[in-house]
């Protein structure tokens, strides 16, 4: 049997005005156990991606300020989904695709050399490049100077650190992406924000921009003839 995905579509919240500015599109897959983060994304057969994309960005084009979309160098790599999300752009029109790019290791490896072309491409189709999980694995300063350049956005996720923002090493990691957000003038959004906690204190970093199950949980964007019961 085919493997069925879909996008589900996750809230992206500005805490000074309590505004949804945008969403970012998480893809999952359906399982007997209901549905779950695939295993790997670059084993996901492009044309699958591609397909899934457009017809998800065809239903939210006019409804959001930006909306996000992950991929990782391998698919950054590949045309059938570079094509894919240029087309989506156009149909999200006036609003903003956000390429977000992941540390998420492929088959292969590329050097930046080959990855900032594709990239400056889609900035010059008119979409933003936002950096995923920076200060995280791979993704440290060094691994993505540069792209900054090209960057409009990157994100820093509490959920990949066990101990929270309250650790002090923590709060270190997060001044220095937000200083490095302020030199590029770059949008900073904090991922992770769990509880009422959370929140205050990225108000107290100054962070205006977060996302997590504290503003709301992805749900699942049905596609046309999907059965109201899809995936339950």
């Amino acid at each position: 049997m085919k493997p069925i995905y879909r996008y589900f579509v996750q809230p992206q919240l500005n805490g000074q005005t309590q505004t949804i500015f945008g969403y970012e599109l998480l893809i999952k897959q359906l399982t007997p156990e209901g549905w779950r983060l695939p295993e790997s994304f670059t084993e996901i057969d492009s044309q699958t991606v591609s397909d899934l994309l457009l017809e998800t960005t065809k239903i939210l084009g006019l409804k959001v300020q930006y909306c996000s979309v992950n991929i990782n160098r391998e698919q950054l790599m590949d045309t059938t989904i570079s094509k894919a999300i240029i087309k989506s752009q156009k149909q999200l029109y006036p609003a903003k695709l956000v390429v977000e790019l992941t540390e998420e290791k492929g088959p292969k490896s590329y050097p930046d050399t080959r990855l900032i072309p594709r990239l400056r491409n889609f900035v010059e189709c008119g979409m933003q490049i936002s950096l995923d999980d920076v200060g995280t694995g791979i993704n440290d300063f060094k691994s993505v100077q540069e792209f900054l350049p090209l960057a409009s956005e990157i994100k820093f996720a509490l959920q990949n650190f066990k101990t929270g923002i309250k650790d002090p090493k923590i709060q270190q990691k997060l001044h220095f992406w937000h200083a490095i957000s302020n030199e590029y003038g770059l949008r900073l959004i904090l991922e992770g924000i769990e509880d009422s906690d959370d929140a205050q204190l990225s108000k107290d970093f100054d962070i205006p921009l977060r996302q997590g199950y504290y503003y709301g949980k992805p749900k699942l964007l049905r596609l046309p003839g999907d059965p109201v019961d899809f995936g339950f």
